[in-house]
């Protein structure tokens, strides 16, 4: 059995205050995390971003725009999503997120296959849902998609979904990735770490934070807005009958000041799991 530490984070691009992006380098740093996913990644002929996210951590990382031939519209300025691991990962697949009703969106979905020693390969997804608080029919969309990939390159250790959905506990295309609800008759269960080991609210997205204020007054128009909307996922027994991943805890990172930068308008979510194997002679 393997200790794991997972991270995700919405990094807010190049939005704002130019010392964020060394301000989460550090943190990612003390954190010290095994399995990353980073969202708004902003990788241009001019800037990667990601390099200087992962400045010093010896983490391996991979962005969208490394195994695409195109880049979707407006990811100059948003970014998009990418993956870091602890050791040498294998590029699987990049899903291209945009449906009808989302077709600002620029950021995919990356799929790797991380090597941990001893264990065997598991399945790492990081992922971004449709943004706008009316596209939930969208984002229902986007989930069953997601889950179709896990499906595609599913591995015996169970799959680590990570990133930023765009919807709160209580929603559909949630509801639908916990178990508690199908959508367009398919049905299928992650365990949503948070409600596994988490305390108190855990909002990821709240106008406590001045960042996510400034949206907030661009995009809600209302005064205050507190939501969790970060998770990390964890593929059931359902899937993976040989092997375990089970949730130790989940705590909310980025949610102070540092150095009196707000690292980005989400907070992150860091996760401890133990990854295994049930029987090494069923690998």
């Amino acid at each position: 059995m393997t200790r794991l530490r997972v991270l995700t984070l919405n990094v807010e691009n190049l939005e704002g205050d130019d010392r964020r992006t060394k301000a989460i380098n550090q943190e990612i740093r003390r954190i010290a995390p095994d399995l990353i996913s980073l969202q708004e990644v902003v990788t241009t002929s001019d800037r990667n971003q990601l390099d200087e996210l992962l400045a010093g951590t010896e983490l391996h990382g991979t962005h969208q725009a490394d195994a695409m031939s195109y880049r979707p519209p407006y990811s100059d300025h948003y970014g998009g999503t990418a993956v870091a691991s602890r050791w040498p990962h294998t590029m699987l697949e990049v899903l291209d997120m945009r449906v009808a009703g989302a077709a600002d969106v620029p950021w995919c979905t990356v799929a790797v296959s991380v090597p941990i020693p001893d264990e065997g390969d598991v399945l790492f997804i990081a992922t971004t849902a449709a943004w706008r608080l009316d596209a939930e029919a969208v984002r229902e969309q986007q989930a069953i998609a997601l889950t179709d990939l896990d499906a595609r390159h599913r591995q015996i250790l169970p799959t680590i979904i990570a990133g930023d959905f765009n919807a709160t506990p209580e929603a559909a295309s949630i509801r639908y990735l916990r178990g508690v609800q199908s959508l367009r008759g398919r049905s299928v269960q992650y365990h949503d770490a948070w409600e596994i080991a988490g305390e108190g609210p855990g909002y990821t997205w709240t106008t406590v934070n001045p960042n996510t204020q400034k949206v907030v007054d661009a995009v809600v128009r209302q005064p205050a807005r507190h939501q969790r909307i970060d998770y990390v996922f964890i593929g059931s027994w359902h899937k993976h009958p040989k092997a375990h991943c089970q949730v130790r805890s989940a705590a909310v990172a980025f949610d102070q000041p540092l150095d009196g930068i707000w690292a980005s308008d989400h907070y992150g979510v860091v996760v401890d799991v133990d990854l295994g194997v049930d029987d090494a002679t069923d690998r």
